[in-house]
């Protein structure tokens, strides 16, 4: 680490929040399916799922949301509907929550399911429903699940379903009636863990946005990284422990400057 004007350690601290950047490292392979994926279901008007997995800090939200920006002209003639279900206080609350998102009259019990369904299966522009932290609304007997994973094969459909969770297996385990290796079930994208290169070059990328002489020292990043990918593979825990690590320093030179002696010589 090397002593630098504050003003670098801000900045080198702003880089290295979890923020959806310009261009995703590592992730070029699945941006390319998500975006390929939108394409031939929302603007090919087919209606369809695809079921996003991947451990915390594999960049699965992250990718979706570059995907979202990136494409948003193209998507402008359809309607985006993104909910995170942590929010949610119960599974079935997911049903008045997309009611009101799509402006419906929030019905209850059996009928809200079904003006859902009339809604998602009437005439008009296509519905994006991209969900995140889908395994919140794993529920006793999955009928939630069951529900909103069979909205896209209903007869004059209009929904593609975009669900991300952080378990590999969630259709397999929850969804086996939907046979999600068959033509009728989810597609399925798997985000692995980052590797140490990937790591390395992310923190690489961020800090080299910082102007003047390196804040990090190269070594102490594929430290970070080869720790890192190790244990995880979680890049939000690599960029944690590097801006962690700037705050200390940072920390360090400020107590320097302010014991520095008077000039003259004077204590």
């Amino acid at each position: 680490l090397a002593p630098h004007a504050g003003t670098c350690y801000q900045q080198a601290k702003q880089v290295l929040h979890v923020a959806v950047p310009e261009r995703l490292q590592g992730r070029e392979r699945e941006t390319g399916i998500l975006r390929q994926f939108l394409r031939e279901h929302v603007l090919g008007r087919r209606p369809g799922s695809l079921y996003v997995s991947g451990a915390p800090g594999t960049g699965k939200t992250a990718c979706v949301s570059r995907v979202l920006l990136d494409c948003k002209d193209e998507l402008a003639g359809s309607r985006t509907v993104v909910l995170n279900c942590m929010a949610l206080g119960s599974p079935h609350s997911i049903f008045p929550a997309l009611a009101e998102q799509l402006g419906l009259p929030v019905a209850i019990g059996r009928e809200r399911i079904r003006s859902l369904e009339k809604h998602l299966t009437a005439q008009g522009p296509m519905v994006l429903l991209v969900l995140d932290e889908l395994d919140q609304l794993e529920s006793k007997g999955q009928d939630v699940l069951y529900t909103l994973f069979e909205w896209p094969q209903l007869p004059s459909s209009r929904l593609v379903l975009v669900g991300l969770a952080n378990a590999l297996d969630l259709t397999d385990r929850s969804l086996p009636r939907l046979g999600a290796h068959s033509a009728a079930g989810p597609q399925l994208l798997h985000f692995p863990p980052y590797t140490k290169e990937q790591l390395t070059h992310i923190l690489q990328e961020r800090l080299g946005q910082v102007a003047g002489d390196p804040v990090l020292d190269s070594a102490a990043l594929q430290f970070c990284a080869r720790k890192v990918s190790a244990v995880s593979g979680d890049a939000r825990k690599a960029l944690d422990v590097c801006r962690r690590a700037v705050e200390v320093v940072e920390l360090e030179v400020r107590g320097q400057t302010l014991l520095k002696p008077l000039p003259g010589g004077e204590s």
